[in-house]
């Protein structure tokens, strides 16, 4: 059933309040899936935190515009089209990634994302689902800061535990 006036005023306004917010927005072609398919996908999608939403190309449109700064992405609203809202970069790309080989088909397609401003094409899923997650980053971060400490720790540890051994082996030696 084809939305009204008034509908279509509601999903643009709640693209462009999505679009306001988000950093990361990735445009995808879903066509071909089956509905059990579909509702995978959505499902682990949502799991993920990761809003997904098929809408039309009409309505992203006005909503790109209303919103602004999305110029880029206006090349990519063609055929079936469904987008993904994220605060993490590479969470869709695995998402997409994965699920492509699990069910072994090739929707959905990735058309591009747009990233902190950066646009990337289909060509550079695999790239997008290589990058690694904020929390994933901060703990290499913390793995760094923290390896020198621990091995100034280590190395004064050494000579200690050298001597004390050295001690203990003399007090030995004194006893008999």
């Amino acid at each position: 059933m084809p939305l009204n006036r008034t509908q279509k005023a509601v999903v643009i306004d709640e693209i462009a309040d999505q679009l306001k917010d988000a950093s990361i927005i990735y445009v995808t072609n879903f066509a071909g899936l089956t509905v059990q398919q579909s509702n995978e996908l959505r499902g682990r999608f949502r799991s993920a935190n990761v809003d997904y939403r098929v809408c039309k190309n009409t309505l992203l449109q006005l909503a790109l515009d209303r919103v602004g700064g999305f110029d880029e992405l206006e090349d990519y609203l063609s055929g079936p089209t469904a987008i993904a809202f994220t605060d993490d970069p590479a969470v869709p790309a695995r998402i997409i990634k994965d699920f492509r080989e699990e069910e072994d088909v090739e929707r959905p397609e990735l058309k591009a994302a747009y990233i902190e401003g950066d646009l990337y094409g289909a060509d550079q899923l695999d790239a997008l689902a290589d990058l690694k997650s904020r929390e994933e980053l901060i703990g290499d971060i913390l793995g760094l800061l923290l390896a020198p400490a621990q091995n100034i720790a280590g190395a004064l540890q050494g000579p200690a535990s050298m001597l004390a051994g050295g001690l203990q082996t003399l007090a030995e030696h004194d006893e008999e």
